[in-house]
């Protein structure tokens, strides 16, 4: 599948202490300050790629159209972004923030390892698909990749390296080897350590866990070496644009309950394709217990 991308939009996790990085008032009490009340109704996200706060709104509000979802919920009156996830963290843990939204992959994952946090809205539409994004002139490698993709899904390659590099990892995950294919090309590809486990990097900032356990099986797969290239969050698009970059990591896309493609309401980057989803997943929220 090859689809202009036009909204990179990087629903928000948290980062642990280990391995990967780093409420309501009582009805008791009287009426706290505007400015405090409203904290509590602020979701925090991860900068998006070509989309501001109001562009942010304006899509939430139509995938509540679509999925009808509670406007409530996808519309809050403040939306707050962040540049990475060590500053949302802090946030969260400050009460500057009410909630955060992500896959539930990763919620799991940041929940276990940290125990002043909790789920909130289990099972929450619509369905996350993550994937890849090259810019359009490799339309070649991003049907290869495509093609592994499927495959990989079909065999029970996906299925397994989501059980052994994020379900089942109980401390920090394991370092992968990528092996090097000799007279291959490599394509470099950004990783950023804020979705873990699928994306994770370690204190020592060696990327580790599942986003190098796909790449390495993906590379046997296409013939290709892949070379990791740590970058934050926000710059992504830049790298990729500027050729820092071949390709980057968990692409956020938005799916009905059926696996369709939801619209993106902006297309800010033209020339940009995405592959199929290796992982889907529902979209759950996450906040302070």
């Amino acid at each position: 599948m090859k689809r202009l991308f036009g909204v990179l939009l990087a629903l928000i996790v948290m980062l642990t202490f280990a391995g990967c990085g780093g409420g309501d008032k009582p009805a008791d009490k009287p009426a706290a300050p505007a400015a405090q009340e409203s904290d509590a109704d602020k979701v925090g996200v991860l900068m998006p790629i070509g989309l501001d706060e109001e562009g942010y709104k304006r899509w939430t509000q139509s995938v509540a159209e679509v999925e009808g979802q509670p406007a409530s919920y996808n519309a809050p009156r403040t939306v707050v972004f962040y540049n990475d996830l060590n500053s949302m963290l802090s946030a969260l843990k400050a009460k500057q923030i009410g909630r955060f939204v992500t896959s539930k992959e990763v919620a799991n994952y940041i929940v276990a390892r940290n125990d002043d946090v909790k789920i909130i809205d289990n099972n929450f539409k619509p369905i996350l698909g993550y994937s890849m994004a090259m810019e359009e002139k490799n339309a070649d490698t991003v049907k290869e990749i495509n093609d592994a993709i499927t495959a990989m899904r079909s065999d029970g390659t996906l299925a397994k390296l989501v059980e052994e590099q994020i379900r089942n990892v109980k401390e920090d995950p394991a370092e992968v080897e990528i092996p090097k294919i000799d007279g291959a090309d490599t394509l470099k590809v950004a990783v950023t350590g804020d979705m873990p486990g699928m994306d994770c990097i370690l204190a020592n900032g060696t990327p580790a866990g599942f986003n190098v356990a796909f790449l390495s099986e993906l590379g046997k797969r296409i013939n290709k070496n892949f070379e990791l290239v740590s970058i934050s969050s926000d710059a992504r698009g830049a790298a990729l644009s500027s050729g820092q970059v071949d390709a980057l990591f968990w692409v956020v896309g938005t799916y009905d309950q059926d696996g369709n493609a939801l619209p993106y309401p902006l297309d800010s980057m033209k020339g940009v394709a995405i592959t199929l989803p290796y992982m889907m997943d529902s979209r759950v929220g996450v906040a302070l217990k």
